[in-house]
């Protein structure tokens, strides 16, 4: 039974991880398109609108669901993970990881209204806050211990700080253009 549940958990990661990563890339595009004549404005606001509302809510929001009710079952059927602090290090960015998710879902209402309080290279570095989680998670469910812990929290650090220099690299040369 355990091995069909980890099974679900691990496909519906993967669906709603790239639910908030299109997500994300979505709101960038949306955002951007604010910058354009008003006539392209009105026309590529509603289709990001619908975009955004489909995947939101065919995709991303049954995939979480759906995850958090396995990763449950999985805690059900073996409690004893509760009391591994790789376990509850791994609930806690988890528990990031759906903070990240209902804010993403206020920022889809958000624009739906017009209001676009962050900037396209805020919402790019806002992407990479779901990477940063997802790595988090990864190598806290396969390392399990606290030796190898130490290392990959050093390592997302390390990757963390990559990123936000590709990020700043990757403005730089688009403002170049």
């Amino acid at each position: 039974m355990y091995q069909y549940v980890l099974a679900i958990h691990i496909i519906f990661v993967v669906c709603w991880m790239a639910g908030l990563f299109y997500i994300v890339r979505l709101f960038i595009y949306h955002t951007e398109a604010q910058e354009k004549p008003e006539m392209e404005r009105k026309i590529l606001s509603a289709q990001f609108e619908i975009m955004e509302r489909r995947l939101w809510n065919v995709i991303t929001v049954p995939s979480m669901i759906l995850t958090v009710a396995a990763g449950i079952t999985m805690l059900f059927l073996v409690p004893d993970w509760l009391k591994q602090p790789w376990m509850q290090i791994k609930l806690v960015f988890v528990a990031g990881l759906l903070v990240y998710h209902f804010i993403c879902q206020s920022k889809i209402k958000q624009m739906r209204f017009g209001l676009f309080t962050w900037s396209s290279t805020h919402l790019r570095i806002w992407n990479e806050v779901a990477t940063i989680l997802l790595f988090a998670i990864v190598f806290l469910a396969v390392l399990k211990n606290a030796f190898s812990w130490i290392y990959g929290s050093v390592g997302i650090v390390v990757f963390s700080v990559i990123i936000m220099m590709g990020v700043k690299v990757y403005k730089h040369y688009r403002t170049k253009k």
